[in-house]
């Protein structure tokens, strides 16, 4: 509420009195804390030293050892949701975040947009006075406003964050990142091979931000939302960090887990006799119409792998541990700059994962995680080809699942389910030396992720707003655990927790655990009511392995109508475990609408998913108005996607060159040599969708080159993407490919020269190329 003006207004400003309380910025108290959320990603529970995992992170040690280790700290399974939770102080579904930005829908709990009358812990601290910062992943746009014909209203500067460097989906390329500063997309400030990787980029971010402001402002607190992409894939590192770790995990996932639960329980992280979870504890369920256990979501024994396939599953260990170590010490020279400034000790951190280790390698890891979205499975002797490169430009990796399950033991099951620990139970570290007491302790009792903002709110003494930029708040649904940091003993007054993720469930009230067997989304299994469920005393019993439903079918009657009650208080409902494909072709306000015909420009900045042209498998055509003015012009025409997936159209050698680069793993390529001539030209490329791959969901079809309307090569038989070229890096440009090259044939940007290209056109109708062309060259003529 703005003050009253309670100065003296006259006719000569001589005689009147000034108040300037209603017109100053706000101001924060004398020596509030500034405030530190360090967000990592896809990290289970058993993977860090300091929680008895094998992976060095000496700077997360370094805050624990001065703060307190949550040892029952719980997420929501994926990405977004845990974020929307930590920021809002709210159940996701309460704020309309049920699942990750990219597959929201039409419904309360699921719309993508987090509502004003939640608001983020940003908007309340920048109007008490903090400057507030948010570097590196986002993830809380939905995909069709993560664009710049869209509204801001849901991007960092629209809730509440002055400033803002980093990606705004779920995952990037941490060598070729998809990065924005503030509201405008931006190119990465060097390349890999100059050193460049996204992880430092966001450290120095991160210190830059702090530093602008500190020395205008010595003593105003700043909030920084810093959130890097490790250990999401890709898994992105340095040769010598993933080489550093050369044989750490020779030992397999299954012996990785009987050391990590000895550490675990000698630091008193789980109770004494908490058992290990089974590999694959539900191989024998079978969907409602009959379907097997997802073998996406199968863990291959580790004595069941032959020679070549350990050594495979190690590296992508390696590389994996070498991304978080890595990445650790980028964070480590943000605490050296806070320390060196004399900020660190009134710093109050967070530390969390977003959710649990994941599943989504599958069986056998993969070298290019795009896969998954477009429903393959990869590889051994695929990935086997790329073994000397894991963790360079050319892979987008992922480790198997196997791993999955080991970096979250003991738990059952990984990142997606919401039913089962391995999905929810999480590192977490909060440290405050000025403030809190407790160092190097651990705290055993259940918190969840939408408790953490309730309790920073009663840690900096703010009472949470009634209103905030003037709008009325919804009462916070996580209930605050500060009294517990300073005294063990003391309760945090949580009862009752309810999950939903992906079409599993689960809920804990007082040390119970109740929760349904359901194969998570993409499984599309559906039949929710035909869900089995269980019931585990979570108190004793944390990895889940003693279902007690057949000992207490009356306290399981209970928390099943708990769930029930509480997904009405929540907007839990309604449930959705869709596969890909169905998802992805769910009704969405995308501003494209149902557009068949695409106009794109040089020097605009590229156009990513979401609001570019989605091919999908299906018949199209390309096509780029070009003025040749020299015989010699090369360059890149159009490309859409990258060098893990994607098609671009270029000039080389006096030869027009077309790829479609299938999963990073087959650049097919057409060629027409000798065709350029000087002069205004349509160049363009028609695939003409004509099957499926034999027993495969592949679509297949016959690419022919054009000049202007004369088909000048053609090749059979081309492999297309059923899906998507990727969540990153599968932007829409003319004229030049920033970022990573779609082939290896050039090297990017490759800008167009010896020449201009006036436009491309991009037609999915189905309609002849021709007709078309002829449209496009009359047009062309007239300009």
């Amino acid at each position: 509420m703005v003050a009253e003006f309670n100065g003296r207004i006259e006719l000569d400003i001589r005689d009147s009195e000034p108040d300037w309380t209603p017109f100053a910025a706000p101001t924060a108290p004398e020596g509030a804390p500034n405030v530190l959320y360090l967000v990592w990603d896809d990290v289970g529970i058993a993977t860090w030293d300091c929680f008895g995992g094998l992976v060095e992170m000496p700077n997360m040690a370094r805050i624990a050892e001065r703060g307190v280790r949550l040892s029952q700290f719980h997420t929501t399974a994926l990405c977004s949701p845990t974020r929307a939770a930590l920021l809002t102080g709210r159940n996701p579904t309460t704020v309309g975040m049920a699942t990750v930005a990219e597959f929201t829908d039409g419904f309360p709990n699921c719309s993508g947009r987090i509502p004003a009358e939640t608001a983020l812990l940003s908007e309340v601290l920048a109007e008490r006075g903090w400057n507030t910062y948010c570097v590196g992943k986002w993830h809380l746009t939905p995909l069709e406003e993560s664009n710049l014909a869209a509204s801001k209203r849901h991007w960092p500067l629209g809730r509440g964050f002055e400033r803002f460097y980093g990606f705004l989906g779920g995952e990037t390329d941490q060598w070729y990142p998809d990065l924005v500063y503030d509201n405008h997309p931006v190119a990465p400030p060097a390349r890999p091979e100059d050193g460049y990787h996204l992880s430092k980029d966001l450290a120095d971010k991160a210190i830059e931000f702090i530093r602008d402001a500190k020395v205008v402002a010595p003593d105003k607190p700043w909030f920084s939302y810093l959130c890097p992409g490790a250990g999401h894939a890709p898994h992105h590192v340095f040769a010598e960090w993933a080489d550093h770790y050369r044989g750490r995990f020779d030992m397999g996932y299954e012996r990785y887990r009987e050391i990590v639960l000895e550490n675990q329980q000698r630091m008193g992280l789980v109770p004494p006799g908490t058992e290990l979870s089974p590999l694959n504890p539900y191989a024998d369920v079978t969907g409602p119409g009959g379907e097997p256990w997802p073998q996406q979501d199968t863990v291959r024994p580790w004595d069941s792998l032959d020679d070549d396939e350990k050594r495979l599953f190690c590296r992508m260990a390696e590389v994996f541990a070498g991304f978080l170590s890595y990445t650790d010490h980028q964070v480590g020279r943000l605490l050296d700059y806070l320390e060196d400034s004399g900020q660190l000790d009134n710093t109050l951190i967070v530390v969390i994962s977003d959710n649990g280790a994941s599943g989504e390698g599958g069986p056998d890891g993969s070298v290019n995680e795009v896969k998954f979205f477009n429903g393959y499975i990869d590889t051994v002797e695929e990935s086997l080809r790329y073994y000397d490169e894991l963790g360079s430009p050319t892979t987008y990796g992922h480790y198997p699942i196997g791993w999955a399950m080991a970096f979250n033991t003991p738990y059952k099951l990984y990142k997606r389910y919401a039913s089962h620990e391995g999905g929810i139970a999480d590192p977490a570290i909060i440290s405050w030396p000025k403030g809190i007491a407790a160092q190097g302790e651990i705290r055993d009792v259940y918190v969840n992720v939408c408790d953490v903002t309730p309790t920073v709110f009663e840690l900096l003494d703010i009472t949470p707003p009634a209103t905030v930029r003037g709008i009325p708040q919804k009462p916070l649904d996580g209930v605050s655990f500060a009294a517990m940091l300073k005294d063990p003993e003391f309760p945090t007054g949580k009862d009752t927790q309810f999950y939903t993720m992906l079409g599993t469930r689960g809920i804990w009230h007082k040390g119970w655990f109740a929760n349904t067997v359901h194969a998570a989304a993409p499984a599309g299994w559906g039949h929710f009511d035909a869900d089995r469920w269980e019931l585990y005393h979570i108190e004793s019993d944390r990895s889940q392995s003693r279902d007690l439903a057949g000992e207490h079918p009356e306290r399981l009657e209970q928390l099943k109508q708990l769930w029930f009650s509480e997904a009405a208080k929540y907007n839990g409902l309604p449930l959705g475990d869709l596969n890909i494909f169905d998802t992805l072709a769910r009704t969405r306000p995308y501003l494209v609408g149902e557009r068949q015909r695409f106009t794109y420009y040089p020097g605009t900045a590229e156009v990513g998913p979401g609001a570019g042209v989605e091919l999908r498998g299906q018949t199209f055509s390309v096509l780029v108005e070009v003025s040749v003015a020299d015989a010699g012009a090369e360059g890149v025409l159009f490309k859409q996607g990258a060098g893990h997936g994607g098609h671009v159209l270029y000039l080389t050698g006096g030869e027009l060159r077309y790829v479609y680069n299938f999963m990073g793993e087959d650049e097919q390529s057409v060629v027409a040599p000798g065709v350029v001539t000087v002069g205004d030209h349509v160049f363009g490329v028609r695939y003409e969708r004509t099957g499926t791959v034999e027993g495969s969901h592949t679509p297949l079809g016959t690419v022919s080159l054009y000049v202007d309307d004369a088909v000048v090569a053609t090749r059979a038989d081309v492999r297309a993407h059923p899906g998507t070229f990727g969540l990153a890096g599968g932007g829409v440009a003319v004229g030049r490919n920033a970022g990573h090259a779609v082939s290896a044939a050039y090297v990017a940007p490759f800008p167009f020269t010896g020449g201009t290209i006036a436009k491309a056109v991009v037609d999915v109708s189905g309609a002849p190329y021709v007709g078309i062309e002829t449209e496009i060259a009359t047009a062309f003529a007239k300009d």
